[in-house]
């Protein structure tokens, strides 16, 4: 059935009482809020309950072996094997899916695959902080909400035919079923009483990983039954066992830690004293009106609910991995408490660092600090900043070291909360000491760029990658005045240009000896995991743009601006075919569905041709959007795909995050009010946009024209109005 039966809880009602005319977001938010938005195969979203930033994320599992379960959902299925406590939002990769539970009724000591269960996806629904499905086969309706480190469970048993729950910590979604029965590495359980259940588990897929949890029932367990393991399988599979009669409930709190079982009491104590689950729902959608309220949009139902619950998505992470009272197990296994309490972790930072975290600055201030403490604390630890941090630990996936980038934006953004001299070192440390897997400094600085035949995989992407993070390293070190390190690091950031191939247009791989590797096809989509080559993820379509710190450097390399056009209007015109599952979205070559595109279309209004900048603004939002579940056409990579369509919408973005600026495009919504700290507001206005009036006339800040073709990030943050007049006639370039 194509029409989906779950257009948002709420939302029908309002298209009922409203046209397609522009309305605006009233005071609750989370109306327009859709967690089935990419929660198909590609989008790799859940649609289970979580908090802001919380450890906790409880969703339902329809699968978990390959990469189409990353986030063990997908919205098509029928079967459910249950509900884990935590998952990864919109990841290429899988971990995590913790402690899955399912109610059933019926024999005890079935096979625990036995215990799956068909739904009728008319009884499904989601919104933020909340879950519900009807499980057909045992006739049980499942309700989860949550806190920020604790799961709360409701289960109404329609019938009750010796009702039990099974409890499966062998259970993680994993690439293959050979690993999915060998990722456990340890478990340990204690029933502490009637009512409560303890364990520890350590387990191994994306990272290693230690958790400790408590879990607790309203009613007492009449029976355990622990179920045969497989062979090379160590987690346990319980079932327990409940006196219930038909139509009564039960109510189960999970609560986790990464430091100790008294870490995980603590958690639950402090976040779920008691039974109210009404209670801790309303809590939840309350926390999340208290952030998505922040922007008050004007625009169509469709529009609103992509927007807000691109809002959503960008927000369920980074992810608090600090107990209550601040401790937590750190990169090297030790338990330590966190420089103000807070220790995150989920940085998918080669994504994030170009929408996501500019975003936080602007928006969710008060967590940048937190979050830059979090990565030099890391940073230290293993001895260079997080790649791609999960669970406290390196998982190395990617390329660059794009917590640089993160901590200078902070910084240039004025964010003083953390030690920038220590923070600095170690940047400088991650920058010029060679670390595992991911950048050999000898060799990048011998050569100026990594060889194609010393590199592995990936060369030219690490060098261009690697050559933003050195800039971002000499634009802090000169607002600490570090004039010896900023210089080294200029540089450095200048690199790209050994491997502009001025002969072909592309940025090419090179060998150690200074020739062009040959044969050469700049189509060629390159993937490390899979096919290797010089390319993450993309071709030399794609990555020959990949110089946001130095526009008109690139510019003056391709031989002016109409020469860098002429080959910008190549890039959106010449076909694409491939096969890679992360190379999506295409509009000729260029991939809006993976991150290094992301940046590309405001390349013509820095080239003196917005109006093709705004052109392609819309047809993105008209292609790659919808409100779906396969209305994503890439992964929502822990919101970088969200936060590129809130920064679009709004008619900004930023090419470069660390100079505090955001390039133009043109607004796709009519209005938009940032609600900041101190009281402050910063308007935004698009009068006369339509879907013909796409293009921009002029631009007012505070009544006076601006001509600039970027805004500061200072100036949306003391607050004003902006204002677009909207023209169905195409600017001159």
């Amino acid at each position: 059935m194509k029409r989906k039966l779950f257009f948002i809880a709420g939302l029908v009602l309002s298209l009922m009482s409203s046209s397609a005319a522009d309305i605006t977001a009233d005071s609750d938010f989370t109306r327009w809020v859709n967690p089935f938005i990419g929660a198909a195969d590609n989008g790799h979203t859940f649609p289970g309950a979580t908090r802001p930033f919380g450890m906790i994320q409880t969703s339902p599992v329809t699968g978990a072996v390959g990469w189409r379960y990353c986030s063990e959902y997908v919205y098509s299925d029928s079967i459910i094997w249950g509900f884990t406590q935590t998952h990864l939002n919109g990841t290429g990769c899988m971990d995590l899916g913790d402690i899955l539970v399912m109610p059933a009724n019926g024999k005890r000591t079935r096979g625990w695959d036995e215990y799956r269960s068909p739904f009728d996806k008319s009884s499904e629904s989601a919104s933020p902080g909340y879950y519900a499905v009807t499980l057909s086969e045992p006739d049980i309706k499942v309700e989860l909400t949550a806190t920020s480190h604790a799961a709360f469970h409701r289960y109404t048993f329609n019938r009750a035919e010796t009702p039990s729950v099974l409890i499966d910590l062998q259970h993680g979604p994993a690439w293959s079923e050979s690993q999915y029965h060998g990722q456990v590495l340890e478990c340990r359980t204690y029933w502490e009483d009637a009512y409560t259940l303890t364990g520890h588990v350590k387990n191994a897929v994306w990272v290693y990983q230690d958790y400790f949890f408590v879990m607790k029932f309203n009613r007492p367990v009449t029976e355990v039954i622990t179920l045969q393991p497989g062979e090379r399988e160590k987690g346990e599979r319980i079932v327990a066992g409940f006196d219930l009669a038909a139509g009564e409930g039960l109510e189960m709190k999970v609560a986790m830690s990464t430091v100790s079982v008294g870490g995980a009491l603590r958690n639950l104590e402090a976040e779920i004293p008691g039974w109210n689950f009404d209670e801790i729902r309303s809590q939840a959608k309350s926390d999340w009106n208290g952030y998505l309220g922040r922007i008050d949009a004007t625009g169509t139902p469709e529009e609103l609910t992509n927007f807000y619950t691109a809002f959503y998505h960008a927000i369920i992470q980074p992810n608090m991995i600090a107990d209550v009272d601040g401790q937590y197990r750190n990169a090297d296994n030790s338990i330590v408490k966190a420089d103000g309490g807070e220790f995150y972790s989920t940085f998918s930072l080669w994504d994030t660092y170009r929408a996501a975290h500019p975003f936080y600055t602007l928006m969710i201030p008060e967590r940048v600090d937190g979050f830059v403490n979090s990565l030099v604390a890391q940073g230290e630890v293993q001895g260079f900043l997080p790649i791609w941090a999960l669970w406290g630990k390196e998982n190395f996936t990617m390329i660059g070291n794009h917590a640089v980038p993160v901590i200078a934006e902070a910084y240039r953004k004025g964010f003083r909360g953390f030690d920038a001299d220590r923070a600095f070192e170690a940047i400088k440390r991650t920058q010029t000491v060679s670390h595992p897997q991911k950048s050999d400094w000898e060799t990048y600085l011998k050569y100026g760029y990594f060889p194609t035949d010393l590199t592995k995989a990936e060369s030219v992407s690490s060098t261009l990658e690697s050559v933003y993070d050195d800039y971002a390293a000499a634009d802090m070190a000169s607002l600490l005045g570090r004039t010896e390190d900023e210089k080294i690091f200029r540089e450095r950031a200048d690199f790209y240009k050994n491997l502009f191939d001025k002969q072909t247009g592309f940025m090419r791989p090179k060998r150690s000896d200074g020739t062009w590797l040959t044969p050469f096809d700049p189509q060629q989509v390159g993937h490390n995991e899979s096919v290797g080559g010089d390319y993450t993820e993309g071709n030399a379509w794609q990555y020959t743009w990949h110089v946001q710190h130095d526009v008109p450097g690139l510019i003056e390399l391709m031989g002016g601006k109409e020469a860098f056009l002429t080959k910008l209007d190549s890039l959106f015109t010449i076909e694409l075919i491939t096969n890679q599952s992360d190379v999506t979205g295409l509009i000729g070559q260029y991939a809006h569905g993976n991150e290094p595109s992301h940046h590309v279309t405001y390349l013509y209004a820095l080239a003196g041709n917005p109006a093709r900048t705004q052109e392609l603004i819309r047809e993105i939002f008209d292609t790659q959007y919808r409100p779906e579940p396969d209305g994503l056409s890439g992964n929502d990579d822990c919101g970088q795909m969200s936060a590129w369509y809130m920064f679009s919408a709004m008619g900004f973005y930023p090419v470069d995050p660390v100079s505090a600026t955001y390039v133009f495009g043109a607004p796709q919504m009519p209005a938009f009010t940032l609600n900041l700290p101190g009281g402050k507001k910063f308007v935004i206005k698009a009068e006369g946009l339509s879907k013909e009036n796409k293009y921009v006339e002029s631009i007012t800040l505070n009544g006076k024209p601006y001509l600039l073709p970027y805004i500061k990030h200072e100036d949306i943050t003391k607050g004003g109005e902006l204002v677009y007049k909207m023209t169905d006639k195409k600017p001159k370039k």
